[in-house]
C-alpha cells in the first residue's frame, strides 16, 4: 500500500479540525498507509526546517502560498504521479513563520491552496480532505463532483 504522511508543525489543539482531521484519516485508510507527524515549535524557522528535514522521505510537497494553485483533479495527477516515482509522500505543512529555505528546496513541488493565509490547523484539515478528494477521483468514486 503506497504511504502518505502530512509533516506538520505544532499540534492540533481546535476541536473542530481535529474531528475534520480524524474523520478523513478514517477514510483515507482504504486508500493509502496514512499518518500525520507533528513537529513541536521552535524558536526559530531554522530549527523548525532542521526537525522537517529530518522527517522528509520520498516525494516532498510542500504547501506553500507561493506554490502552484492546483484544481482537485490537478492535486489528483500530482499524488497518482508522484506515487509512479516514490512509495511515500510527504506533504509539510511549516509553522506559524513560514518555513526554512532548505526545506523548500527540498521540497519536489510546492502547491497553493489559494492566495489567502489559512491558519496551520485548518491548512491540515484543507489538506488531508483533498487527499480524500484526490484519493476518489483517482479511484472512480463519485465523491468529486
Amino acid at each position: 500500500m503506497k504511504k502518505i504522511t502530512v509533516l506538520c508543525v505544532g499540534k492540533l489543539a481546535k476541536p473542530f479540525c481535529r474531528d475534520g482531521c480524524d474523520e478523513y484519516l478514517k477514510r483515507l485508510r482504504s486508500f493509502y498507509d496514512m499518518s500525520i507527524v507533528e513537529i513541536a515549535e521552535q524558536p526559530t524557522v531554522k530549527r523548525e526546517g532542521e526537525e522537517l528535514s529530518k522527517r522528509m522521505s520520498g516525494e516532498s510537497v510542500l504547501l506553500d502560498i507561493g506554490g502552484d494553485e492546483l484544481s482537485s483533479e490537478q492535486f489528483a495527477d500530482l499524488i497518482k504521479s508522484a506515487h509512479e516515482r516514490a512509495d511515500k509522500i510527504t506533504f509539510i505543512i511549516g509553522g506559524a513563520s513560514g518555513v526554512d529555505g532548505a526545506v523548500r528546496d527540498k521540497c519536489a513541488r510546492r502547491v497553493s491552496f489559494g492566495r489567502v493565509t489559512y491558519p496551520h490547523q485548518i491548512a491540515r484539515l484543507l489538506l488531508v480532505e483533498q487527499i480524500y478528494r484526490a484519493a476518489t477521483i483517482n479511484n472512480g468514486l463519485p465523491y468529486h463532483k
